[in-house]
Parts: structure tokens; sequence; C-alpha cells
């Protein structure tokens, strides 16, 4: 497939440029295994839940990835780390206006932070913090919330909470895994409540999630790296549920990536290392029978995954309808609920 056969069209007033006051009040469209979309909202989301399903999170923690500085040259620089790679090092994209070369020295927040310039790794920096200090503790100390490119404003005080899973517990991402953004506690203890077991894994999320595809043909793509872990007892969590004839239920495209990452080889099992896992139309689903997503930019490989998953013509019919219907998108936007189609390849 072409790069071209995911595009659709957005107005930008549909970008949502901040998260809604309540976190459940995300409109939810419901696209069932087959009859019409219905829309709703997300404290509607347990009722099309049932006892027994397992709903699986992502944990992952978002870290105040962007720093602002200058080189030793004085041309002022951005840093968005793209993943922490060692205690002191670690991938970053560098908005300069030259490119940065081998050894040399950027001086960020305010002279606080030294970082040295190793080498390229593709589009990325390879940067190492000089000092005692861990990078993950100067990011915690210096650090700004990393919001998206499509979010026109600064990060403040509100993204700080609201940009980033009331779950999240493991340090490590740079963007949000956006559909857990919607449950709020008494969401969450309403679905329990409903008989429904949780699970988790971490992915951490890389920068590179709002890379552009940049060729035309997909078959050229290399996908970047995210690190995962699914754990054994996840594993075990999984085959007891399926075995009682529960549906697993990924809320997000990272799950889902995780999840088929840690089944490669046609069998789930523990899984911690980087996938580069690249799902588009035609792919064979071995782990989840819904998913629940938020809308994705056009082009994207998160749009692809979904498209895979849901069947090409649904997922887009679905879009345009949350086009008309004037649904929020991206990060802060609205959700999608998406039951596995019989014939997803179409």
């Amino acid at each position: 497939m072409q790069r071209s056969d995911f595009h659709y069209d957005l107005p930008r007033s549909q970008i949502a440029q901040h998260p809604l006051k309540s976190r459940s009040a995300s409109r939810l469209l419901h696209v069932p295994a087959t009859g019409d979309f219905s829309d709703g909202i997300m404290t509607q989301f347990p009722a099309l839940l049932e006892s027994g399903d397992l709903l699986i999170f992502n944990n992952t923690r978002v870290i105040p990835a962007r720093l602002h500085g200058h080189k030793d040259s004085g041309g002022k620089l951005e840093v968005l780390v793209e993943r922490i790679t060692g205690e002191h090092s670690l991938l970053a994209q560098l908005r300069v206006s030259k490119s940065a070369k081998e050894g040399q020295v950027l001086w960020l927040a305010d002279g606080q932070i030294k970082a040295v310039v190793e080498g390229r790794e593709g589009e990325f920096y390879a940067l190492r913090f000089e000092g005692e200090e861990t990078a993950l503790a100067l990011l915690k100390a210096h650090g700004e919330m990393p919001l998206p490119p499509y979010i026109e404003r600064q990060a403040d005080m509100e993204d700080d909470e609201r940009y980033q899973t009331v779950y999240a517990v493991q340090e490590g991402a740079v963007a949000a895994p956006t559909a857990g953004l919607h449950f709020d506690e008494h969401l969450l203890n309403t679905i329990r409540g409903r008989g429904v077991e949780f699970g988790y894994i971490t992915l951490h999320v890389g920068a590179g999630t709002f890379q552009p595809v940049r060729v035309d043909d997909l078959s050229q793509h290399r996908m970047h790296a995210e690190y995962v872990e699914v754990d054994a007892s996840l594993c075990r969590q999984i085959e007891e549920v399926r075995a009682r004839g529960g549906r697993i239920i990924a809320v997000g495209t990272t799950v889902v990536r995780a999840l088929e990452s840690a089944a490669a080889d046609g069998v789930l099992k523990p899984f911690a290392g980087e996938t580069r896992l690249f799902i588009t139309p035609g792919y064979r689903f071995r782990t989840i029978d819904a998913l629940l997503t938020n809308f994705h930019l056009p082009e994207s490989t998160l749009l692809m995954l979904v498209c895979a998953f849901g069947g090409y013509d649904r997922v887009l019919a679905a879009y345009r309808h949350a086009v008309v219907q004037q649904y929020r998108f991206f990060s802060y936007g609205d959700a999608m609920f998406l039951e596995a189609n019989a014939s997803p390849a179409e």
C-alpha cells in the first residue's frame, strides 16, 4: 500500500489544543464488528464491556523530555528526547539552525546541564549528559512536558497532570499513550465493578511516533524503535481469560504493538527489549479482540495499524464520520472503540 492511501482531510479547528475539564467527558465513537457506528461519551464505555473481559493498559509515565539551551558557539537550540539509553546517555532530536557535530558541547537549562554530542543515529543525535546526576534526574529537574508538535502552545502546569494517565508508573516515555488519558479513577472503578480485569504492559513511547512516514511505498518504511516489557504474569492472565471466553481489549495502539511484538513467533510469551514492529493492512493479529484508541494523524503509522485491525474501508469511513460529527482529534481529542472486523484486510 501507499502512504497516500491513509490520507484524510481534517479541519485544523478539530485538532484538540487543550484537554477537556473532565477526562471521561471525551466523546466515544463505537465501531462494532458489524452494523452502524454509534456516538456516545466515555462514561458509556463500561456498558460496552462484559464480565470476564480483560482491559490492557500501558503503564508508562511521560518524563519532562524537552529542554532549551545553546551550543558552545552561542546558537540557540531545543532538545526533544527520543529515549534514554543509559544512566547518562540518550537519543534526541535537535532543533537547531546548523547541525551539531560530534564532540560539540551543548549547554541546556540555563547552563545547568552540559551535554556532549557523541554522534548520529539516523534523525537522532546521541547525547551524553556530563556530571554525577543521571539523565533521568536532570530531565525531571529541568525539563518541560513534551507536548506533540500539533499542539500549538507551550506546555503549562495543567499538562503536567493531564498529559499523563492516572495509572502511569514506569518512567521513560516522551509521549503519552493517549487512549489512556480518558480514564479517571471513577471510570476505572465502574469498569472493575462490571467484573472486568485489568492488565498492564510497558511501552515507552518515543518522539519518533510523531515522525512522518517519508516514503510512498510502505514496504520501504523503517519503523522507529521503542522499548517494551510484557511480563509472564500478563501472559498467564491473557491465557486464562481466553480459556474462559473473555475478550482481550487493548487500550491504545502501544498496547497492540507490545502484545504483537511479544507474540511475533506465533505464541505470546514474556518479552523485554526494543520493537520496530510496523503493522499495516494484511497483518494477522494474534492477541486482541478489540481496541480503544484516539483519532490519529493522516498518513501516520498509528492510523495504518488501526486500519489493519478494524478494516481499511471501515476505519476510514469512521474517520470521515468523526470529522463530520465534529469529534476532537489527536492526543487531547476523543476516542474510538473498535471491535475486530471479520475481514480486516479489506
